[in-house]
């Protein structure tokens, strides 16, 4: 009998966004990790000396760092760092035009839809396969304006100084095991740069595509809002449904300078097969604004924390944090935020939902230096639980340094309520349409902030997640 070629993760999402393309690259390094993998994608790139230098001192760095023993040890211990291919080349160039994308790859952008959101409500858009962007475009209107919107190796090669001055300046090295591999082998992602009093209206856009099998995909992105500048960046990804593993892990720093709103919303959608662990983090400025938006819906293992650090007077850091687990997932999500400055304020809002024997985790840290005098913050995490078999946890830390500082903190959990499904099933709904409904309203906090246009997209999202969820 055939080896089966995918695994159940249902039809709906199978054909949507679990399909694949034949695999044709320019170049595909030799799979595990080494150093000279590492000179090699640094060569490829024609990279300066002192990034091949940063990238294998975070080499070394990575090989020394245990796995972390805080999360989930025993679906990390799954990950082969040997059975990986870090870097695969679809195309020698970035296209500025969808025509010049190779067309298997752009056939997958059709099929995801990005070209059409594009022309809709896009002011920009960088499109990545496997390791590299394959197509990048920015409304004229902005480069007049002096915004810089560029994948992350064009970034480096165009911009190097600015690069060179913030690249590892929010999330070194050596903070955290896979904040290192990336360093090592970053590849792709994005590089903005909106200048002092510039507001981009309509919002920027990344997607991720990972398309090969035991693939590793390592974007770096970087964002600075000069002062007084407003941008709103969004990105999606996704990825077959293969039986053997890919490994997704992105590096994203943000710098809001002062009076800047930096607005980052994520929607993930990786397959199963995918293990994403991720490092965000943002530093804002005196009166600075940082919205982190992230949607946790795919992958086997999610670990992922956006932080801000409020490092100016005044400044201001939200995260929303959503996550859906279902059968065989575990969401290891939450946020950071570290109050470092006077009259500083933050929130922090978490919502999980788990079913089919599935795991989400809040994990949340809440920190007031000393100084930092009326520091306002308010944490919230709710989880509701599908059906007995599935799993909550919640790890809140708070640590306050500062009297004057007001924290408020609620946290519920909750099963689904049979009072509720009754109600909806005395008004003519189905079952699954109830309990579909009932998950809606739950994440309403999360939608009601996207564009009108992911908003219906994530709603769908929500309802592939719910296939089966009855019977």
């Amino acid at each position: 009998m055939a080896k089966k070629a995918s695994i159940d993760i249902g039809s709906e999402y199978l054909e949507k966004y679990g399909f694949s393309v034949p695999e044709k690259h320019t170049f595909q390094s030799k799979k595990g990790l080494s150093k000279t993998i590492v000179e090699e994608i640094s060569h490829i790139k024609e990279e300066p000396e002192w990034m091949k230098k940063i990238r294998l001192e975070a080499l070394d760095i990575f090989f020394k760092k245990p796995m972390p023993a805080w999360t989930d040890s025993e679906a990390l211990s799954r990950i082969n760092f040997d059975d990986i291919y870090y870097y695969l080349r679809s195309s020698d160039k970035t296209a500025e035009s969808w025509d010049d994308v190779p067309q298997d790859v752009k056939k997958t952008f059709d099929r995801l839809g990005i070209p059409e959101a594009e022309k809709k409500f896009l002011a920009g858009v960088t499109s990545q396969f496997d390791s590299e962007a394959v197509y990048h475009s920015i409304q004229e209107t902005l480069t007049k304006k002096g915004v810089i919107f560029l994948d992350m190796d064009s970034g480096l090669k165009q911009y190097p100084d600015i690069v060179k001055q913030y690249f590892g300046s929010v999330i070194p090295s050596a903070d955290n095991k896979f904040a290192a591999l990336n360093t090592a082998v970053w590849s792709g992602g994005s590089f903005i740069y909106v200048p002092r009093g510039v507001k981009v209206d309509l919002p920027l856009q990344a997607y991720f595509r990972i398309n090969a099998k035991n693939a590793g995909q390592f974007e770096r992105t970087l964002i600075i809002a000069d002062e007084g500048s407003d941008i709103h960046y969004i990105e999606g990804c996704t990825a077959p449904s293969y039986t053997t593993n890919s490994l997704h892990s992105a590096v994203v720093e943000l710098i809001a300078l002062p009076g800047s709103t930096i607005r980052y919303t994520t929607i993930q959608n990786w397959s199963k097969n995918v293990f994403n662990l991720v490092t965000k983090r943002a530093v804002a400025h005196e009166g600075a604004t940082v919205r982190w938006i992230d949607a946790n819906l795919g992958s086997g293992l999610t670990i992922k924390f956006p932080c801000v650090y409020l490092v100016g007077p005044k400044a201001h850091g939200e995260i929303l944090s959503v996550a859906f687990a279902g059968s065989g997932q575990h969401q290891d999500t939450g946020g950071k935020i570290y109050h470092a400055a006077p009259d500083t304020t933050s929130t922090i809002t978490s919502k999980s939902v788990s079913k089919d024997g599935g795991r989400s985790s809040y994990r949340g840290l809440l920190k007031v230096h000393k100084g930092a005098k009326n520091a306002k913050s308010a944490v919230r995490c709710d989880a509701l639980l599908m059906d007995p078999e599935s799993r909550s946890d919640t790890y809140p830390t708070m640590e306050v340094e500062e009297r004057s500082a007001s924290i408020a903190h609620e946290a519920t959990v909750a099963k689904i309520g049979e009072e509720q499904l009754f109600y909806l099933m005395s008004r003519g709904l189905d079952e699954k349409a109830a309990m579909t409904m009932i998950v809606n309203g739950f994440m309403e906090p999360f939608i009601k902030t996207l564009p009108l246009e992911y908003a219906v997209e994530m709603n769908r999202l929500i309802e592939l997640e719910m296939e089966g969820a009855v019977g």
